[in-house]
């Protein structure tokens, strides 16, 4: 039992090493070829305040355009930007419509125009691919509302209403038609823009009038959100490119090294830290760490995600989240052994009493996270997704290794109780 446990224990200690190696120094396998977190073409993108990258200042062919318009020209440039993977992108509004674009880690601004100011292209298929509406043709428009969707209806909901062209509405009604007809799960239409499917209404009926509605589970803000993309098919104007520059790094070519290393240095500190406080305990939760810094630098690399300043603090916040659940496995640990228990039970009590609370966290801190992904812009965005990844990976850390770890340890018969946490 001894020698099994000695060898699980190093096991996962090497694991640690080999993950840290592959997330940050790569690996190629087989051809596959990983350069690490920070290769420039298979790794995390920097963010504009990190890299640098492409300014674009579009200017509509139409003066003075509306607030609804500019709202609409605005989505178009969130998904395709959200859709090319640029999520720390930002978007700003200037005088007379003019509309400025910030793309991290794209030097390339031919490319970075050509991808935002290409017309929208929408079509309406069905589960076959088939296409059945135009969108710059076949819709008139797109809105918003709020109410009963039908006399029978139980409560008011948000919705989107379409109004069709007069040519329309035979052939979306043969659409719908053949949909509703279906039985093998092919009863929806798809709302496709620039061939990416953005909504998959199903169909109950045939629908042959000029206006009808989309509902579903929507809050005013995502149906709003799917009305202009709808619109975004119809276009009034184009869109001028009035000026693109490339731009270096706003916080310095050695703003991300030099935060990295803090990071560093700030792990070592923790598990300094934990090793006094709680020996034993200590070493095994340091491990721990060690493989939550591997995991999740391999998952941010092979996601390809946005990284800023704002993105590293996120992933130390979840790194700060992943010691306070150690803290408080380790303090119930010694209220146990207080007791008089064995270290054996003390360890089963100690992570049975809290787990309740260091779940509890984890997932109010998860719904904080969806809430400012959904809300936010830029780098909230990329705040949010490091922060989410990082506790969801730190709660696996936390939780299932440092308790495994713990257990091999009870199984070495240390009769030492202060080697460990007491």
């Amino acid at each position: 039992m001894k020698k099994k446990s000695i060898l699980l224990l190093t096991l996962v200690l090497i694991i640690a090493v080999i993950l840290n190696c592959v997330a940050f120094i790569g690996f190629d396998i087989s051809g596959f070829k990983y350069g690490g977190i920070f290769d420039e073409n298979k790794g995390i993108r920097k963010g504009i305040d990190l890299a640098g990258g492409s300014v674009i200042t579009f200017q509509p062919s139409k003066q003075s355009p509306t607030d609804a318009e500019m709202d609409i020209v605005e989505a178009i440039f969130n998904a395709r930007l959200t859709n090319a993977g640029y999520t720390e992108a930002r978007i700003s509004r200037g005088n007379e419509g003019q509309i400025t674009v910030e793309i991290p880690s794209v030097t390339d601004t031919d490319e970075a125009a050509s991808l935002l100011g290409s017309t929208a292209k929408l079509t309406f298929r069905d589960a076959d691919g088939n296409v059945v509406l135009d969108g710059a043709a076949d819709i008139k428009d797109a809105e918003y509302k709020y109410g009963q969707t039908s006399s029978t209806a139980a409560a008011s909901q948000a919705y989107v209403q379409l109004t069709l062209t007069q040519d329309a509405v035979s052939k979306f009604a043969a659409a719908t038609k053949a949909a509703a007809a279906r039985t093998d799960g092919g009863n929806y239409i798809s709302i496709v823009m620039d061939d990416n499917i953005i909504s998959s209404p199903s169909v109950k009926s045939e629908i042959n009038s000029e206006t009808c509605i989309i509902e579903g589970n929507f809050t005013p803000e995502t149906a709003q959100e799917l009305a202009n993309q709808i619109k975004s098919g119809q276009l009034p104007f184009e869109l001028n490119v009035i000026s693109k520059e490339t731009i270096g790094a706003e916080l310095g070519a050695d703003a991300l090294p030099t935060s990295m290393m803090a990071a560093g240095i700030g792990l070592l500190i923790i598990m300094l830290f934990m090793i006094i406080m709680y020996r034993m305990s200590g070493v095994l939760a340091s491990i721990a760490l060690a493989v939550y810094v591997g995991l999740i630098s391999l998952i941010l690399g092979l996601l390809r995600v946005n990284l800023s300043l704002s993105g590293i603090a996120g992933i130390i916040t979840s790194l700060g989240m992943a010691v306070d659940a150690n803290v408080i496995i380790f303090e119930r640990m010694k209220e146990e052994l207080k007791l008089g228990k064995t270290m054996k039970a003390s360890v089963e009590a100690g992570f049975n009493k809290a787990f309740s609370a260091i779940l509890d966290s984890n997932i109010t801190t998860i719904i904080s996270c969806i809430v400012l992904y959904l809300s936010g812009i830029g780098t909230i965005r990329g705040f949010a997704v490091t922060l989410g990844l990082g506790v969801a990976v730190s709660m696996f850390t936390a939780i299932v290794i440092t308790k495994f770890l713990l257990k091999q340890l009870v199984n070495l018969n240390i009769k030492n109780r202060k080697l460990f946490c007491a």
